[in-house]
């Protein structure tokens, strides 16, 4: 599971050793089911030893799920750790090695004039800290409205929705003339003919604010355009100082800024909700098997294999980027505490929600996929290749399931699997997760499924390299505002709300922080997902 790097953070300590525990790093021995195994007593002392080592502790980053405890427990975080400070000298080498020369070249053109200045922190540098560079046609493309809304549906998919023409109703008002004028309907047109979404920031305005630093707490209206079909933005409100609701017919600079504001809290939402989602709740699931199954059942080592470093994401997160005048204060509008109060308040409602986060359910649930109101989206990036990767890993994944399931018997007879399905339901407190007993193997697959997609897909998409080349770029996703959100319209020049050089650079860097660009020779893409020697050796003949 990949998020970022203890070196790269700066944090190298000796107090994380590997350990030599051969529960953590299992034997190559064929994967067996329980029922199967030529030696059970052997077996069942050895899952007891895990249940007893392997406890739950308090969660870490806010009131998530828990996080391991025990003699296991430590020593598997520990050795997560200390792979982590392997694998992460590369990215912090580079970024040493390079923020120097990207230092000089803006310096030496005078530093940000407009906005196209921006360009120059990534314009042909960062070959090894971020060797595929900014998206192409970002600096092109940035100030397009279409740009704008397409990102709520390729990079940041998870915080709109369509609002429903009868259950909800409409969140704010926008001037008739301007909703007219924009889209040929009435703003309560588009919402009843199912056109009209929203996304919704406004809790933001209750986090304190940094001295010298400022954000809003954006809501905002998308639309299906009824001519067109095009996705597309038509209003966005502050909810903070005036409330000010900006429109793309106000002046250009007026509504770059807000849709500069809005993204600023879109980033702050992917990405502690990545943190919630992709991190806490497929390490709960992970920890609950820990306790129940032995090393050598097919569905642990199917974990093993797509937990890989898991257990290293939120201690490192709570010393050095979460932490009072962390990586995240540095750059941040608001300050850590907030990250703690968005896990608080989403963990329990959204984001550690199981089965409800499964791809096609969420995107269903918000109207965006397969909508029984409105017309549907005319292109969904995100759910398209999203969609088809995990296709695949569910083809990947039932076929494995069946190899060692080839009846039903096995499944209901198989104790691990039925106790890890009860320890999460139980004591693990896994929420909205599939009921005990286990008795569908399509239920099993959907599980698995869902952990492989969590670790290697929505992880990906909101994380890892996504800030460094889209979500976190500069100037259209500023971390901070450095001048008061305006409390009235009339911006004069757009720079003087954006940081300066020494704020773009850390900004710039934390995001590259994330990058993994020794993955290929690591054998660690999704491709690898389940090609590691280690998984296919202990799946013996066949």
């Amino acid at each position: 599971m990949i998020f970022s790097m203890l070196y790269a953070f700066g944090v190298l300590t000796s107090t994380y050793a590997l350990p030599g525990s051969s529960r953590i790093n299992p034997s190559n021995a064929s994967y067996v089911l329980p029922q199967a195994d030529p030696n059970p007593s052997q077996r069942a002392a050895d899952v007891a030893a895990e249940k007893a080592g392997y406890l739950y502790g308090p969660s870490l980053l806010g009131n998530a799920s828990f996080f391991p405890a025990g003699d296991l427990g430590q020593k598997r975080v520990a050795a997560d750790v200390a792979l982590f400070v392997k694998n992460a000298s590369y990215i912090t080498e580079s970024i040493e090695k390079e923020v120097g020369p990207v230092e000089q070249i803006v310096t030496a053109s005078g530093g940000f004039k407009d906005l196209s200045s921006y360009e120059l922190l990534y314009k042909d540098q960062w070959k090894l800290s971020n060797p595929n560079g900014v998206a192409p046609g970002f600096f092109t493309n940035y100030t397009q409205d279409l740009f704008f809304s397409m990102e709520r549906l390729s990079i940041g998919p998870f915080s709109t929705r369509r609002l429903h023409p009868r259950n909800d109703t409409l969140p704010f008002q926008v001037e008739d003339a301007i909703v007219r004028k924009l889209t040929g309907k009435s703003l309560d047109n588009l919402h009843k003919s199912g056109r009209l979404f929203f996304a919704d920031h406004s809790y933001q305005a209750k986090y304190a604010m940094q001295p010298g630093r400022y954000a809003a707490a954006c809501s905002a209206y998308f639309y299906i355009h009824p001519k067109t079909g095009d996705f597309l933005p038509l209003a966005i409100r502050t909810n903070v100082g005036s409330n000010l609701i900006y429109t793309p017919l106000d002046k250009p600079d007026d509504w770059l800024l807000a849709k500069m504001m809005f993204n600023n809290n879109d980033y702050f939402f992917g990405q502690i909700l990545h943190l919630a989602n992709s991190h806490a709740v497929a390490e709960i699931v992970y920890l609950a098997a820990l306790r129940t199954m032995s090393a050598r059942h097919p569905v642990r080592a199917f974990l093993d294999r797509v937990m890989y470093q898991a257990y290293a994401i939120r201690p490192v997160g709570a010393q050095v980027l979460f932490n009072p005048g962390g990586f995240f204060d540095q750059g941040s509008a608001i300050d850590h505490n907030a990250v703690f109060s968005f896990v608080d308040q989403f963990y329990p409602t959204l984001a550690g929600l199981f089965q409800s986060n499964y791809l096609s359910t969420s995107l269903q649930s918000r109207g965006l996929l397969h909508s029984p109101h409105g017309p549907a989206l005319k292109h969904f990036p995100f759910a398209e290749d999203a969609g088809a990767i995990v296709t695949s890993i569910r083809k990947f994944v039932e076929k494995y399931v069946r190899e060692y399931y080839p009846s039903h018997d096995l499944l209901t007879g198989d104790k691990e699997i039925q106790n890890w399905i009860l320890e999460a339901n139980g004591e693990t407190k896994v929420l909205d997760f599939p009921a005990a007993p286990l008795r569908q193997m399509s239920v099993l697959v959907d599980i698995l499924t869902q952990v492989a997609y969590l670790t290697g897909v929505n992880h990906h998409a909101l994380n890892s390299n996504a800030p460094s080349m889209t979500s976190g770029t500069l100037p259209f996703h500023p971390a901070a505002f450095y001048k008061p959100i305006p409390t009235a319209k009339g911006v004069e020049d757009l720079v003087t709300y954006l940081p300066d050089l020494n704020q773009s650079l850390n900004q710039v860097t934390l995001t590259m922080r994330f990058n993994r660009p020794t993955l290929p020779e690591e054998k660690g893409e999704l491709v690898d997902m389940f090609s590691a020697s280690s998984f296919l050796q202990g799946q013996g003949e066949g």
